[in-house]
């Protein structure tokens, strides 16, 4: 079920890849290609969501928890997945290019807070699909 979600958002990314290159702003740290779509609005209010380490995360997490992370995406990886690293690790997280603000700029040294869905494999590695992606501080 999962692998055919992932194939689905690959594919309503490739078709929206067009539009996307029209857009400014996004990730352009190491080994990044211009980020290239808008923020969707959303809420921007208080949150329940825990706000967890990525090591907490990897050693406790459990598979679909929700979770809040906060540090800096230090690697572009190629598509959609990216090197996120804060004070205890680091991990892989997995960003559409749509998350990215208009007209701001998110390379290695920039804070940013991920929301999102914690996919917990037995086997492999472990991401976490980011819903939400809010720049902190440069």
């Amino acid at each position: 079920m999962k692998r055919t979600l992932k194939l689905s958002a690959i594919a309503t990314l490739v078709a929206a890849s067009a539009f996307a290159y029209a857009q400014t702003g996004g990730y352009t740290g190491p080994s990044a290609k211009p980020a290239t779509a808008t923020a969707p609005a959303g809420y921007t209010g208080p949150s329940n969501v825990q706000l967890m380490s990525a090591k907490e995360l990897l050693d406790k997490g459990k598979d679909d928890q929700y979770v809040k992370l906060k540090g800096k995406l230090v690697s572009h990886k190629g598509g959609d997945e990216y090197e996120f690293a804060d004070q205890s690790g680091k991990m892989t997280v997995e960003i559409s290019a749509k998350l990215f603000p208009q007209g701001a700029t998110v390379d290695h040294n920039t804070v940013v807070e991920l929301v999102g869905e914690f996919d917990k494999e037995t086997f492999g590695e472990s991401t976490l699909d980011v819903d939400q992606l809010k720049v902190v501080a440069k």
